[in-house]
Parts: C-alpha cells; structure tokens; sequence
C-alpha cells in the first residue's frame, strides 16, 4: 500500500498569501500623501506649485518599478523586501525630521547617503549611469556652489540644500517602496499559485486598494490626526511589519488546484476582503459625523485588525485538518504520471538556459541526444524575456489599452477634490471614499470575475477591459455635459472600471508571457500610471482647469467648464482603448482557448513555473 505523505508546498503558498496582503496593506503607504501634505505645505512654507511637485515625486515613486522587477529573478523575496524596508525607513525618516522640526535642514552627511543610496539601487542593478548622472548634476547644482567634499561640519553649520529638493528625493524614495514590496509579493505569489492567476491578483490588488481606508482610520483613531505622528507610523511601522512578514513570503511547490477546498479558501478570503472594506466605509462615516472616546477608537481598530488577520484562518486550518492534500508515496505513480521523462541532459540544458551559462558544444551534445532541436523564440503562453515581449504587438496593445484606461482614470482621481468643488460640492472627501471603496470593488470583482469565465468559456480576460473603456466614455461624457445627480454615479462608474483595468491587466500579462520574467514586465506595463498621470492630468487638466480659472479671475475655477474640454478629451482617449482592446481581445482568444481549453489553466512545462 503507497505511503501517503502531505502535499509538499500546499500549505506554505497560503501562509505566504496571507502574509503577502499584510505587505500589500503596507505597499499603499503613497496613499497618505494627501493626509501629511498640507503639514508639509505649512511647515516648509511651500507654495501650491511646489507642493504639486512632491506630489509628482510621490506618483512616481510609486510606479516605477523596473529595478525590482529585475531584481526578483535575481534576489530572493526576502532581498527585495528588504530594498523595500530601507527605501521606506530612510525616505520616510527624513519627511518626519522635516514636518517634526526636529531639524530644520538636512545636514550634508544625510543628503549625501540619499544620493549614494541611489547610485547604489540604480547602478548595481541595471546600467542607468546616464539617469544618474543628471541626477547627480541637478542635485549639485542645488549645493549653491558649496564644496561636497568638506564633510567635517557639525549639525549648525551643514550646507543648506533647498528643502524642496531634499523633500523631493526622500519622497520618491519613500513611496518607491511600494515598487518592492509590491513586486515581491506579487511575482512570489503568482508562481505560488499558477492556475489562479486572476483570483491571486484580485486578492491582492484588493487588499493594496483599501490600504488608504486602513491608513485613515489608524490616522484619525489612533494617531490623534497628527501627520507627524503619521510620517514616524510609517518610518518604524511598516518597516518592521514587512521584516515580520519576509520569513513567510518565499517560493514554494506550486499549489496544484486540483483540491476541492481552494475554491472555497478562495472564497473565504474574498468575503473577508469585502467585509472588511464595508467595515472600513462605515467607520469612516460614523467617525466624520460622532465623536468617540479614546476606548471606542481602540476597539474600532481592533475589529479592523481582526479582520486584516482573519486569512491566517485557512493556514491555521489545514495544519490542524491536514486531510485532502494527499499525494501517493515515493515508488508509486498513477495513471497521471508522465510516461517519459526529460533525460539528464535536457534537464541540465534546462538549468544552463535558465543560469545564462549554455555554451555552444552543450547546446550541440544534448541536440544529438534528441533533448532539444532548436532553440527557438517563444510562442504566446510561454515564458518570454523583457527584449522578446518587446517586439510583440500584443504586448504594447496591452500597454495602450491599459495606459489610455488608468491614465484617464488617475486624471480623476488626482483631481477630484477641485471635481467636487465645480461641481459646487464643499465635502468633498465622501467623492473620495467612494472612489476608493469603488476601485477596491473592481479590483476584487474582477479578479474573481475574470477567473470564472476565462475556465467556463476560455473568454479572454481583456473583454472586462474592453467593457470598462466603453462604462469609462460614457462617464465622461456624462461628466462633461454636468447632467443632474450624475456627480456620484459617474464618480463610483469610474472608480469600478479604474479597478478592473489595474487588477486584470496583472493575469492578462502572465498569461501571455509566462511567469519567469514577469517581474520587469508587468513593472513596464506599470509605467501607463505614471505617463497616464503626466499627460493627461498635470499637462491636459492642469492647463485647461488654470485657463478657465484665470478667464473667471480666480485661482479657483467654479462650474463644469472647469473640466468639460478635458472630460471630452478623456471620452475620445476611451473611445481609442475600446478599439485596441477589442482588437486585443481577437488577437490573444486562440491562445486562451489553448490555456484553458480543459476548463482549468494548462500549465507549460517550462522551467520556472
């Protein structure tokens, strides 16, 4: 009789899930801008423009992840974790010495471990010495003219860097973080969990999209509305939080999805999500209309910590029921079992192709063995490298589609406080709340969503993109002409659909080119948000908003003339990601009927997965 052993890697993939949504809760700590800003702004004596700036810093930061996409398929979780941890300890310490006053200007010894700090990130891991060289230039020049090698000066007497750009570097550092931690946990857990790529990155996307909400109620619960407090929360907090979470949060055997619970531990976790994303909106409102003692506060947040470690339930579980991840011992096979194996050869190819190192006469000795005949460029499906995702048309299909959808959707987003004002709304916070509560939604329904049809109809996951460009226009259209009591309905319109673009593109690209280097790729499709935010909110909106502004005579634009010109504009950018993502969506649908044509994704048997 075959000696049954447990499943090896089943249970470590869902203890490492529930320690990666505690890291994603700490990746949205670029959130928290808006709650320390105006401190920053009082404090350092900042204007309007400049402050708009460190809010550039702070998008940037956030979304330019192409270091720790490389670094993943180099580095162990734990390495990029801990880039993470620093990048978020120094950045964030220097905001606190700021908005504290516990300095008024940074000492030159600080600034100069900034900028060795970024040589270090940008110049060991990737050949960016041109970036950094006008890096290094434009920060000198902000010296005024001071010599940077007398490094032998006291506190009192440091050079005096301009506050902005000291301010600037350390906030871009600070919410680069997020890129790691982020990465990390989101490359980790994809590979954990192959064949249930959409419901992986709905989840954790989700828990990523209500970190703002979490951070809120800490904030006005807790932290006593004090974005001095705020800013040390988040120096010591989130770093030690993620060094807890790093032991957990490691590759594993992936989970093999033929056990009849995961659906439901999916499920549960889901629902637990949602529950604590209501939980968050109704707290947030009883908190803005009552008045609660120091008790009640504690005990808000208490529930609200409860529900955050409520996932642990499915890992404490199964090693208390360890039953039905049962695997035949060592000896035995079934009728799954391949009936050939690779021989020694191909397997060692395998490894020299993964580690670079295959020379010429290994590649012709394992040829004449019939373990490989050709080396040839990956089909869709398959593992590709950054350079051959980059000639594909798929892929810069899926970078416009998704940069056209989440740059109008950041465009709002950015700007819906000056939204609610034209429109002649004074709170504008709930517009906020519910665009959060709405982008959340999208995130965690569309993952599951995705995941459904993708195995029941082999429907590409691109079609939920498709219908939110075409939900997008209509908003905006919406938006543009001021119909009556169509402010809140277009606002939660666009906070679902700016959700689903953002958690499906995350499946959509590892479906079409693998897992192995879907660090670096998925961060490049990232870089939509950033661009998106450039073009089309501080260039579009920023310039038609200040015109019409100035047409009125104040620096406050009154009525929908304020956005309709960019409304439109972002109507037609829609209109455009509709039709390139239905042409997309034909292009990539034989490939998901090749993945998924037995009802369950059919993982390749390439090396990395």
């Amino acid at each position: 009789m075959a000696n049954i052993v447990v499943k090896g890697g089943s249970r470590p993939p869902w203890v490492g899930l529930a320690a990666a949504l505690w890291v994603e809760i700490a990746a949205g700590n670029a959130y928290n801008f808006p709650l320390y800003s105006p401190a920053l702004k009082s404090v350092m004596g900042f204007n309007q423009q400049q402050l708009t700036m460190l809010g550039v810093a702070n998008d940037i930061g956030e979304n330019v992840g192409l270091l720790p996409g490389i670094a993943c398929n180099k580095f162990p979780p734990w390495a990029i974790l801990s880039v993470g941890v620093l990048a978020c300890f120094l950045g964030y310490g220097v905001l606190w010495l700021a908005v504290s006053q516990t300095v008024n200007n940074l000492p030159y010894w600080l600034v100069d471990q900034i900028r060795g700090l970024i040589a270090f990130r940008f110049m060991s891991l990737v050949d960016h010495q041109a970036m950094l060289g006008r890096l290094v230039v434009r920060f000198e020049a902000s010296l005024n003219g001071q010599n940077p090698n007398n490094t032998q000066r006291s506190l009192a007497g440091a050079i005096q860097v301009p506050s902005e750009a000291q301010l600037w570097l350390a906030l871009l550092i600070a919410t680069n973080s997020n890129a790691w931690f982020g990465t990390a946990v989101l490359v980790t857990n994809m590979r954990n969990f192959p064949l249930s790529r959409g419901t992986v990155s709905g989840i954790l996307k989700g828990y990523a999209g209500i970190s703002a909400a979490v951070y809120t109620l800490v904030y006005s619960l807790v932290l006593e509305g004090s974005a001095s407090n705020l800013l040390l929360f988040l120096t010591l907090a989130i770093p030690i939080l993620c060094l807890a979470m790093m032991y957990f949060i490691r590759p594993c055997t992936p989970a093999s999805g033929d056990d009849s619970s995961e659906h439901a531990h999916f499920v549960f976790t889901q629902a637990a999500v949602i529950l604590l994303a209501i939980y968050l909106l109704v707290t947030a409102i009883i908190i803005t209309v009552v008045s609660l003692s120091d008790a009640v506060s504690y005990i808000l947040v208490a529930i609200m910590v409860i529900f955050l470690i409520s996932p642990l339930a499915i890992p404490v579980k199964m090693s208390i029921f360890p039953s039905g991840h049962l695997v035949l011992g060592e000896g035995e096979t079934t009728s799954t079992d391949p009936l050939l194996t690779p021989s020694s050869s191909a397997a060692y190819l395998e490894t020299l192709y993964e580690n670079g190192d295959a020379s010429d006469v290994e590649i012709l000795l394992a040829m004449g063995e019939g373990a490989v005949k050709k080396k040839r460029r990956p089909k869709r499906g398959e593992d590709f490298r950054m350079h051959e995702a980059l000639i594909k048309a798929d892929f810069w299909l899926l970078w416009v589609v998704y940069f056209l959808g989440i740059g109008s959707g950041v465009t709002v987003l950015n700007n819906l406080a000056q939204i609610g004002v034209a429109f002649g709304l004074e709170d504008t916070t709930i517009l906020l709340a519910l665009f959060s509560f709405c982008n959340f939604a999208g995130r965690i329904g569309s993952g599951a969503v995705s995941e459904h049809f993708v195995r029941s109809r082999t429907i590409p996951r691109t079609v939920l993109m498709t219908c939110a460009h075409i939900i997008m226009s209509v908003a905006f259209v919406l938006f543009a002409f001021a119909i009556d009591g169509i402010l809140y309905t277009a606002t939660a319109l666009l906070g679902i659909c700016y959700g689903i673009l953002y958690a499906v593109m995350v499946p959509t690209a590892s479906e079409l080119f693998g897992l192995r280097h879907f660090g670096v790729i998925y961060n490049c499709l990232l870089l939509g948000n950033p661009v998106g935010a450039l073009l089309f909110s501080g260039i579009l909106a920023g310039y038609i908003y200040d015109a019409e502004a100035a047409r009125q005579g104040s620096s406050t634009c009154v009525g929908p003339d304020c956005f309709k010109v960019t409304f439109l504009a972002l109507a037609g950018c829609c209109g455009l990601g509709t039709v390139m993502s239905i042409i997309l969506t034909v292009r990539i649908w034989p490939v998901y009927e090749m993945l998924y044509s037995g009802g369950s994704y059919n993982l390749p048997r390439n090396l990395g997965h």
